[in-house]
């Protein structure tokens, strides 16, 4: 269900679709792909930038992959996962939770320790690959890939649900890094002399219209922050005669 609300978009005005081009070079679909926070980054240090899964991503930069491998394990290396699914487990069963769901030893992980593992399905098969890390804040963070987001989310959400039914206590929560771009309509918007920025109306799908809700607009084919707020955006100071 969609409901009407307001979005006070920083410098944007019309809020960006979710699209379905996987994995080929960027053309005109490039329009309406998403970008993580580091695109800008992405494309400053000669990033090749393809469609994967919805999203622009680099393939490769002004480097080789052999330079790039050796440069890994000689040094370090840092992977943008702004695109991927990310999800918090919560409660005193979350390991219990992630034992049921993946081969490894989530038991055993120290805080703030991270793990690769495997979802697998109720026959042993593998279903994806995915990050575990047993934080020092007391829950499961978990990382998986952005071409599975349904599926895996699916796949956790159903076994969670069937933990709590038997009494058990775990919740799920999907990290959002103030950073998802949300499908939503924009019906119309200006800039605001008052405010020194942009305002509009739009719509949003109703989990993701509560006011305070970042959420990512395009403008000109660039992303910008923008933030979910109630009407009026300028608080009135006008007397009415009664």
């Amino acid at each position: 269900m969609q409901r009407a609300m307001t979005v006070v978009p920083h410098l944007g005005l019309r809020l960006q679709a979710l699209p379905l081009a996987l994995g080929r070079p960027l053309s005109r679909a490039q329009d309406v792909l998403r970008r993580t926070p580091l695109y800008d980054f992405h494309l400053a240090h000669g990033g090749k930038m393809v469609a994967f899964a919805g999203w622009s991503l680099p393939v490769q930069y002004r480097d080789s992959h052999v330079d790039s491998h050796l440069h890994t394990r000689r040094h370090c290396s840092l992977f943008d996962v702004s695109h991927m699914l990310q999800t918090k487990i919560l409660g005193c069963d979350r390991v219990k939770l992630m034992e049921s769901l993946v081969v490894g030893d989530i038991a055993e992980l120290r805080p703030n320790q991270g793990t690769l593992s495997l979802f697998t399905n109720e026959g042993g098969g593998i279903e994806d690959d995915l990050i575990v890390t047993s934080t020092s804040e007391g829950y499961l963070y978990v990382v998986s890939n952005a071409g599975c987001w349904d599926k895996d989310l699916a796949l956790m959400q159903g076994k969670v649900r069937e933990l709590q039914n038997m009494g058990s206590d775990v919740s799920l929560e999907v990290v959002d890094n103030a950073l998802l771009a949300l499908q939503g309509t924009v019906t119309s918007g200006c800039p605001s002399p008052c405010l020194k920025k942009n305002v509009a109306m739009g719509y949003v799908p109703s989990e993701y219209s509560r006011p305070g809700t970042p959420l990512l607009v395009e403008v000109r084919r660039k992303q910008q922050m923008a933030v979910v707020s109630k009407m009026p955006f300028v608080t009135t100071n006008y007397y009415t005669l009664k």
